[in-house]
């Protein structure tokens, strides 16, 4: 006979077995899809996959498998670059570090600029030595253009004729033409005006020429002119025994029982001198040519004669 169920046991069976849902009806999906290959493969779908409940029918099983693993896929990767830019090299920085970022860039850039600046220490070594040279030479010039201003001044104060002779005899082969003596003393004066420095002077032989013929010459000793100051110079120009060949056949001489002679001479010499400004290193020279025409007479022998500068050129 079969037990009967108590009321307890119909009440537990009742609450462990859960209520069936009312089955529900067919239910329709429209799927757009991403890719020619699903249109596809939707196509081909039998019409029963249609028709049954999307959680049984292979399609939507698919479609729940690859999107939940596109899920969870894009939800690591999500993770991952969250992590990244958190933690990464691409982290989020805030104002107040990328200012600090930025000053610390500029700093390294002036730095390179500063490395880029600096230079050689030859090169400093050269910059001296040429800026040096450089003011050297200006300094040099000026010295050297200031000291043209002070030329040695020269001058023929006067000239005296102490012997005059003219008398018959050979020169030394042996041919006969009158030979002339004559001896004289000129009297020159120099002068060194200039402030800051010394001149050496050294003059040509003194010489007198009656036309292109010489007939007396003087040498003159090289001497030495300090700052400011001058000197007078009186030189011995003569001449012994001068044939005269045919270019004195006009000289007549009282000394023969002639009338007295007047003779047209040229005195002419070349003055150097030479200004160390700055030692050895600056100096500069100074020419100057004389050129005096003058007329002797006989008849003053032993008198000076004065008054030369309009007889005198002098050419620099």
């Amino acid at each position: 006979m079969p037990h009967a169920k108590s009321d307890s046991e119909v009440t537990s069976i009742a609450a462990s077995t859960p209520p069936r849902s009312p089955r529900p009806g067919p239910v329709y999906y429209v799927v757009s899809p991403s890719h020619p290959d699903t249109a596809e493969k939707m196509m081909m779908l039998p019409a029963t996959s249609l028709g049954s409940s999307p959680a049984t029918s292979p399609y939507h099983h698919r479609h729940y498998h690859y999107h939940s693993r596109e899920s969870s896929t894009g939800g690591r990767f999500s993770a991952s670059l969250k992590n990244m830019s958190e933690s990464g090299p691409w982290k989020k920085l805030d104002r107040k570090e990328l200012s600090l970022n930025e000053d610390a860039v500029a700093d390294g850039d002036e730095d390179d600029d500063d490395e880029d600046r600096k230079l050689d220490p030859r090169c400093y070594v050269v910059c001296f030595f040429l800026g040096f040279f450089l003011l050297f030479t200006l300094f040099s010039l000026i010295l050297w253009a200031s000291s043209k201003a002070y030329r040695p001044q020269i001058s023929v104060d006067g000239i005296v004729f102490d012997e005059f002779n003219i008398q018959a005899g050979m020169d030394v082969t042996g041919v006969p033409t009158k030979m002339l003596s004559i001896n004289s003393t000129v009297k020159l004066t120099f002068r060194n005006p200039a402030t800051f420095f010394g001149v050496h002077v050294t003059l040509t032989p003194l010489e007198l020429y009656y036309f292109q013929l010489k007939i007396a010459s003087g040498p003159v000793k090289k001497f030495y002119l300090s700052r400011e100051s001058g000197r007078v110079v009186r030189v011995e120009v003569g001449g012994i025994f001068v044939p005269l060949y045919g270019g004195g056949s006009t000289i007549t001489s009282k000394a023969d029982g002639e009338a007295t002679a007047v003779v047209p001479v040229i005195l002419s010499f070349v003055v150097r001198s030479r200004a160390y400004v700055l030692g050895k290193l600056v100096k500069s020279k100074f020419y100057t040519r004389v050129r005096c025409e003058i007329v002797f007479k006989e008849a003053r022998i032993g008198k000076r004669m004065t008054h030369l500068q309009h007889l005198c050129r002098y050419r620099h």
